[in-house]
């Protein structure tokens, strides 16, 4: 484990959009430090870098004793100061009195992705500080992203809030790449799942927002398993989904135009606290299924949902104010920002700078970043906690 005593807390943030990797690496991880020593570095990029040498001179420079994480992104949030896009490498450090880091590793996480939840929250054993949370940065490409953090909710129980994001690679359909390792080296790792437990003698402020709304009247989810939703009212949700899209019963869009309306039209669950986002990625007319990377429980209201890009950055903003007010009145030193990729394709350059301006306005002078996923995790209480088309902010008091 490590722990940093006897200087001021501090969260930094580095951000260079350098094409060479190891500049970009450097430039970042000099930025974030400025000649601090950190506990923890996190670190995401994009998959047009290659890794490798970007991590190298991430460790070259990270100082000792430190605790390096981090994945391939599907771009970078980065703040605050004017909007600079989402490309580029970002690296954040947290350093100062009282904090503690522990990190882990579950490996071959896709086929057993319960079981590496478990694995992954192993990061937390040794964390005694007053305030704690469970960072989890999981390969984008799992199937039944829920059940990983069902699994690191069974091994910690509701005492410790998890959050993070899944890793991306930019919409390449390749695979997204997990880092793992401490100034000595990093490894560049897929299908894993890497655990930070973070402790700090100073509160933690969790918010969870999206912006989307009900479009119509709701149904109910009558057969399903998994992310895997069979029938809604009775019929073939396939057939339900479409026509509640105004789309001909059996009138199959090509592949393009149906990516196309289930990001505009995702699907929402009814929660204590709201609906919560579940993106479809896949229809079969012939079975009359849809697929989600997530849970939809049978029994479950549904909802078809929609919104628009004012709705979609007050979404973030709130977000934002969430993880601030949950730290009861404390100033935050920095925020943690895990924005949905889908979120980004589907709000286009010019409403990102406006959701970077709104969230800028909620943090003032705090800085804030964190990158854009292929899945985002947060859980405040029950077994669930991954969700779509949301923004998810750590605060960090």
């Amino acid at each position: 484990m490590t722990s940093a005593s006897g200087t001021e807390r501090w969260f930094g943030l580095g951000y260079s959009t350098a094409e060479d990797p190891g500049t970009a690496g450097a430039e970042a991880v000099a930025a974030a430090l400025q000649g601090r020593q950190a506990v923890l570095l996190l670190v995401f990029c994009g998959i047009e870098y290659d890794c490798h040498p970007l991590l190298d001179a991430v460790c070259a420079g990270a100082g000792r004793d430190v605790a390096i994480a981090g994945c391939s992104t599907d771009g970078q949030v980065a703040g605050p100061g004017p909007y600079q896009g989402p490309g580029g490498a970002l690296v954040i450090a947290f350093g100062g009195a009282g904090f503690s880091v522990r990190t882990s590793v579950a490996r071959q996480a896709c086929t057993r992705q319960r079981e590496a939840g478990l694995t992954a929250a192993g990061c937390m054993d040794g964390i005694t500080a007053a305030h704690r949370v469970c960072l989890l940065l999981a390969d984008g490409g799992m199937s039944e992203q829920h059940e990983l953090v069902r699994g690191a909710y069974a091994a910690l129980g509701a005492g410790t809030p998890l959050v993070g994001g899944c890793a991306a690679d930019e919409m390449s359909r390749g695979r997204p790449y997990q880092f793992h390792g401490d100034e000595h080296g990093a490894e560049v790792l897929t299908d894993a799942v890497v655990g930070i437990g973070l402790g700090s003698d100073a509160p933690f402020g969790i918010g969870i927002a999206h912006g989307w709304r009900t479009s119509d009247e709701p149904m109910v989810v009558t057969d399903s398993s998994g992310g895997h939703l069979r029938e809604l009212d009775g019929e073939p949700a396939f057939d339900v989904y479409m026509r509640r899209l105004g789309r001909a019963q059996g009138l199959v869009p090509d592949p393009e135009v149906f990516d196309s309306l289930v990001l505009t039209w995702p699907l929402g669950l009814s929660r204590r606290s709201g609906e919560d986002i579940r993106l479809v990625h896949r229809g079969d007319p012939a079975t009359g299924s849809l697929s989600c990377h997530c849970d939809i429980p049978q029994g479950a209201l549904a909802w078809v949902m929609e919104s628009d890009p004012e709705s979609l950055v007050l979404g973030a903003k709130d977000s934002v104010a969430q993880a601030v007010a949950g730290l009861g009145g404390a100033d935050p030193i920095g925020l943690l920002v895990f924005d949905c990729g889908a979120r980004r394709a589907l709000l286009g350059d010019e409403t990102l700078e406006q959701e970077h301006t709104a969230m800028a306005a909620v943090a003032g002078d705090v800085p804030f970043g964190g990158f854009y996923t292929f899945g985002e995790i947060a859980r405040t209480h029950g077994a669930r906690g991954l969700h779509h088309l949301t923004v998810v902010t750590l605060a960090i008091g």
